[in-house]
């Protein structure tokens, strides 16, 4: 037995966790020695009855006892589906003891966003991003973590945690690098979902070697602990069968052994043989058998308090259980009296109700829900969500309650738990509102409102899941009652899922069917506008018959409306991706916008047309050397995402875009950072979805720009950047990006077969702008050695679609692969019209590389050092160095 064991029965789940209790200590010195110091989490984990609740409460003596702020919180088995309920008890308290505008001044620009999720101020209307959301949690803990230095946090039962609290508690435990807080988590093993073990081991992993499995107590130490319970006369053979009973448990020791008080049995070997029969008593079916003997009216107390699982009051289970506020306060003082139910501990938290209640133990919890029959549960969850409502709660609070109850075609439920979702979703809660109207349609709803509960439940997880969107809309797709708008609103919603799941064909294929059902005018031409944008973003089977037919929609539209500013950007950015001329482009993209800016109903976050329509003007702007309306369009794209708190695909791909814009104009570092923010998020939604690989091609891309071939490399390792391709079309051109980088690295063979797919591509597509998809600029310079003369014709080819094209960016581009070809005089006059044209160009690395170039052609130092000095402020670290090569050894320059 260690030393400094315990010197009381109370103490037993601390007999043997010296261990423990030191790790406790250390992270505790560090904490409050220096407020700059990176914070620390502890993880207790072990089987139920192993003293983590105990542990947990050394923690917090321990830590006040130094000053500390301490703050804790508590799962629950019968609460795991409410949204943020662990979370909200663990920083609710602090935040209202503020004041509302001290709460709005420490959250600052998160207080809308983690606000509404931790109840202490109203939502916005529409649907908040769970990610977003999570983030916001994120930053108020570290906001009031500096606040209240130093400060602890402690998390009971955490694999009962509801979702959302488990999400924050991975995230913020990944961020404790630079805020200084103490968090200890306490978890059993198992007994929780797939999405609960996988963010309860990120917690594990982020805590490292600091992750504590309990064990029970060894023969020795139970033996202590039943002498200091029942005297030093116990002997060794009734000490050894308490073990052999228990199993070294703490919780079951000390249950056990206070039975034996109770029945006045002396610990000697004589009575050994009646401690497994007593331990009986203590828990499960015996402790049931317990409450029943105390009464009809005391068992249905505990009942009701069971189905409360939380904020038990007599004055609430008394409602819930039909008896008088003076039968539920005799049944109170029973259960308490018999350790089932217990006051909460007054040095815990903050001022509570007098008449609050709790279980003295998870375990007798559990054992007394579980023991109420199923038709009196069901009825009680019922009468619970009653009461709730009544008390004007609201339909969230009551959910929980009403996912218990017996279907029974119940319109009113049906409508309860919509709401119940429209209110999970407004605070960023998905997956609750997905239960309630699975749970909906279960009831089920009237035929004339079924299919509307299946568009919202496919609409609840847009966001997140795109799988999970499909199904549904599908679902409701195929059924009667989802009319006019909203089933043309489902069948956008339904192709945008299909896209963002990398099922184009089945996306296009979609709009098309529902375009035939209407006959000629708005609505039809919207959906037809929507088919085109789909098939615009083919990656690989766009046709010249299809562009034909584009142009020829396009060329009756005059902008009046949003369907004909539609039509009129997917014409430009069909014209750009071909390499049509850039005049034309940018004229057909202006005429889609009123005076300059967006037209109203197609600004961002509206819903009717999506972000990809805007993506695709941008990118017709960047291509066509119009970089600051394309930066001003993904600036604002970005900035009103994280306004409205879209922290998943919607703001990754905006951060893509924006990086592709500064990669253009030769921001480089401001590239590689945002697109590395970009990818980040996209991690969030899925691997190998489409806004997955923009962000890995621009970032590819931006790493070989800057000469980092490999980190470029790693990169494409890491990601997954390699076919099988997605079937939309990708920023830049994915396989000319890929080809690029074989060849950096000296897989020629490889990357010149990546190019030649490019080529086949391009030719089935009926052509390409050499900017966008530059495989024949790399094609005819990786060849240049082998076959010069096909090297030659792909450089004549480039030149010709550029001047077709007619941007300064693609001829000068064309014309620095013709320099790279050539050799005398020929090289260095084609190296200075390729300047000349990237001068004018808004794209500074190429100005940068051109100018380098046509500094070693000429073996000019001056051209040479305005080259340099271009590439330094691109952030182009091979072009410097290779300037500074050519500048130190200084053979043959003037």
């Amino acid at each position: 037995m260690t030393e400094g064991r315990p010197p009381a029965a109370g103490s037993a789940p601390l007999w043997e966790r010296d261990a423990e209790i030191a790790a406790v200590a250390q992270a505790l010195d560090v904490l409050c020695a220096d407020q700059t110091s990176a914070g620390s989490l502890l993880v207790l984990h072990g089987e139920a009855g192993l003293g983590k609740t105990a542990l947990l409460a050394e923690t917090r003596r321990i830590a006040e006892r130094r000053g500390c702020a301490v703050w804790s919180a508590r799962g629950a088995e019968t609460l795991k589906s409410v949204p943020f309920h662990v979370v909200r008890q663990l920083l609710q308290p602090a935040l209202l003891s503020l004041l509302p505008e001290e709460a709005r001044e420490y959250l600052g620009d998160w207080y809308e966003i983690a606000g509404p999720a931790l109840g202490i101020t109203d939502p916005q209307e529409g649907s908040a991003d769970p990610q977003y959301v999570c983030d916001g949690l994120v930053a108020a803990v570290r906001r009031l973590a500096r606040r209240e230095w130093p400060l602890v946090l402690l998390l009971d039962d955490a694999h009962w945690a509801d979702q959302e609290t488990l999400r924050w508690l991975a995230a913020f435990a990944e961020r404790l690098d630079d805020v200084s807080v103490l968090v200890v988590v306490a978890r059993r093993p198992g007994d929780v979902s797939a999405d609960s073990t996988r963010l309860l081991d990120a917690v594990a992993e982020a805590a490292g070697r600091f992750v504590n499995n309990l064990s029970a107590l060894t023969p020795d130490a139970t033996a202590g602990l039943t002498r200091a319970t029942l005297g030093r006369h116990a002997d060794d053979a009734f000490c050894r069968e308490v073990w052999a009973v228990t199993g070294g448990n703490p919780y079951d020791t000390v249950e056990l052994l206070a039975k034996v008080q109770d029945s006045e049995l002396q610990p000697v070997e004589a009575h050994a043989g009646e401690l497994r029969a007593l331990n009986r008593a203590a828990r499960g079916g015996g402790l049931v058998d317990r409450l029943k003997g105390l009464g009809l009216e005391a068992t249905r107390f505990a009942w009701a308090a069971a189905i409360l699982g939380t904020g038990i009051t007599v004055d609430m289970v008394a409602r819930l259980a039909t008896m008088t506020d003076e039968l539920a306060r005799n049944c109170a003082e029973l259960l308490c009296n018999a350790r089932i139910l217990t006051a909460p501990d007054p040095s815990v938290g903050t001022e509570r109700d007098p008449d609050e209640l709790e279980f003295v133990h998870p375990l007798i919890a559990t054992a007394v829900y579980n023991s109420i029959p199923p038709g009196v549960c069901t009825a009680m969850h019922g009468v619970a969500a009653q009461i709730i409502t009544e008390l004007g709660r609201g339909a969230a609070e009551a959910a929980r309650h009403l996912l218990k109850v017996h279907p029974d075609d119940d319109e009113e439920l049906v409508e309860q738990l919509r709401e119940a979702a429209r209110e999970h979703l407004a605070v960023g809660a998905p997956d609750a509102a997905r239960r309630c109207l699975e749970r909906a349609l279960q009831e089920p709803p009237r035929p004339e409102v079924h299919a509307h509960v299946l568009y919202e439940l496919g609409c609840a997880t847009l966001l997140t899941n795109p799988a999970g969107t499909i199904d549904q809309l599908q679902s409701a797709l195929g059924m009667s009652g989802l009319d006019g708008d909203d089933r043309v609103d489902a069948v956008v919603r339904l192709s945008q899922a299909l896209l963002h799941n990398d099922q184009l064909e089945e996306a296009v294929r979609t709009v098309e069917a529902e375009a035939a059902r209407h006959e000629a005018g708005p609505v039809r031409m919207r959906l037809q506008a929507f088919q085109y944008m789909w098939e615009c973003i083919h990656g690989e089977t766009v046709s010249p018959a299809r562009s034909r037919r584009l142009a020829e929609l396009a060329s009756t539209c005059t902008g009046r409306d949003n369907a004909e500013r539609a039509l009129l950007i997917l014409r430009g950015f069909d014209a750009m991706t071909h390499g049509e001329s850039a005049d034309v482009v940018i004229d057909l993209c202006d005429r889609a916008l009123v005076n300059g800016r967006l037209a109203p109903g197609l600004g961002w976050t509206d819903p009717e047309w999506g972000m990809e329509l805007l993506m695709m003007l941008g990118s017709a702007y960047a291509y066509a050397d119009r970089l600051d309306r394309a930066e001003s369009l993904f600036a604002e794209a970005r900035r009103v995402y994280t306004s409205a708190g879209w922290r998943g695909g919607h703001l990754s791909l905006a951060n893509a875009f924006l990086g592709l814009a500064y990669r253009r104009q030769g921001r480089l570092r401001d590239a590689e950072s945002i697109l590395r923010e970009g990818l980040v998020l996209a991690e969030r939604v899925g691997r190998r979805l489409p806004l997955y690989w923009w962000s890995t091609c621009g970032l590819v891309d931006t790493l070989l720009a800057r000469g980092r071939v490999e980190e470029a490399w790693s990169v494409a390792e890491q990601y997954g950047f390699a076919p099988p391709y997605p079937s939309t079309i990708v920023l830049p051109d994915i396989r000319s990006v890929r080809g690029r980088l074989l060849l950096a690295v000296g897989r020629t063979e490889e990357g010149v077969g990546e190019l030649e797919a490019a080529e086949k591509t391009a030719a089935s597509r009926g052509g390409h702008n050499p900017v966008l998809a530059p495989w024949s600029i790399d094609l005819a310079k990786a060849l240049a050695g082998q076959d010069p003369a096909r090297a030659a014709q792909l450089a004549a080819d480039a030149r010709r679609q550029a001047e077709r094209f007619g941007t300064d960016t693609a001829i000068g581009e064309a014309l620095r692969c013709a320099a790279a070809l050539a050799k005398g005089q020929d090289a260095v006059q084609l190296a200075a019209r390729a300047v000349t044209y990237l001068e004018a160009s808004p794209c500074q690395y190429e100005h940068a590389a051109a100018r380098v170039e046509y500094g070693i052609a000429a073996r000019s130092v001056a051209e040479l050092n305005r080259g340099l000095d271009l590439a330094r402020a691109c952030g182009a670290e091979a072009l410097v160095a290779q300037a500074r090569e050519v500048l130190e050894t200084g053979r043959g320059l003037y």
